[in-house]
């Protein structure tokens, strides 16, 4: 029976992808301890917390319930470890999307699935936040590379100022779910280790820990050259086809 379960459930552009690279590298190292679920094992789950970003519907929760509890039935360790920025839903700047408020709900309705499944689960939903600035300017450039956005960095930052007060949509989190426990991980503070916290979370021993080598940063911005080559691109009228060639030859570039 499971006894212990963190969520790592983001925010987008917070060293997630480094994290979960992290945990993915060591996994055989930690299963022996605890039971590791990364996007690629709960798409079901992430693609419904997705949608209802989107849709703010009872329908559409429903199946985030639906997907957490069928999630919970392959749990095969006291410990589960979890990462995925899309439980929280889309980034901001997505779907006409201002914020993280779905946020709040999708954790709400994901603690209560899992507690009714185990009702003596330990759940820690962990949050990594980074200051406004630099968060806004990696948003604008993640959007630049996937979704033809069209705004220049500050216009970005003035329009979606608002979406940047991630510890803000922690504390609300904080208020609404039931029986869990919920931490934030500033990027600035844990900038060289930000998993060792998570796995600490999970009760794993400072030993077992010391043995997790943190990767290099992973999906870093580009230079800022190439920042204005990838906006060219989106205000031009080129075809979407071949804005999609051209950009994805920019980020191969670029990494």
């Amino acid at each position: 029976m499971v006894q212990r379960l963190v969520v790592h459930a983001g925010f987008h552009k917070t060293g997630t992808t480094t994290l979960q690279n992290t945990l993915a590298t060591h996994r055989d190292l930690l299963r022996p301890h605890a039971h590791v679920i990364l996007r690629a094992d709960m798409k079901g789950l992430c693609e419904a917390a997705r949608a209802y970003s989107k849709t703010r519907t009872d329908f559409d929760l429903g199946l985030v319930a639906y997907e957490a509890a069928l999630l919970a039935e392959g749990w095969d360790s006291d410990t589960v470890l979890m990462s995925s920025e899309d439980l929280s839903g889309h980034m901001p700047g997505r779907h006409d999307l201002t914020d993280y408020s779905a946020a709040i709900a999708l954790a709400a309705t994901m603690t209560d699935t899992w507690r009714a499944a185990c009702p003596d689960i330990e759940i820690t939903w962990v949050y990594t936040t980074r200051a406004a600035a630099p968060w806004l300017a990696s948003c604008h450039v993640q959007h630049l590379r996937a979704a033809r956005m069209t705004l220049d960095a500050d216009a970005y930052a003035d329009a979606f100022a608002g979406s940047a007060d991630l510890e803000g949509i922690a504390v609300w989190v904080r208020g609404r779910v039931v029986g869990a426990d919920v931490r934030t991980l500033p990027l600035e503070a844990h900038r060289n280790n930000l998993l060792d916290p998570v796995l600490a979370l999970g009760g794993l021993s400072e030993n077992l820990r010391m043995h997790v080598t943190p990767l290099p940063p992973a999906n870093t911005s580009p230079s800022n050259d190439t920042i204005a080559e990838m906006l060219a691109l989106n205000r031009s009228d080129m075809p979407q086809s071949k804005w999609r060639a051209a950009q994805n030859a920019l980020n191969r570039r670029s990494n």
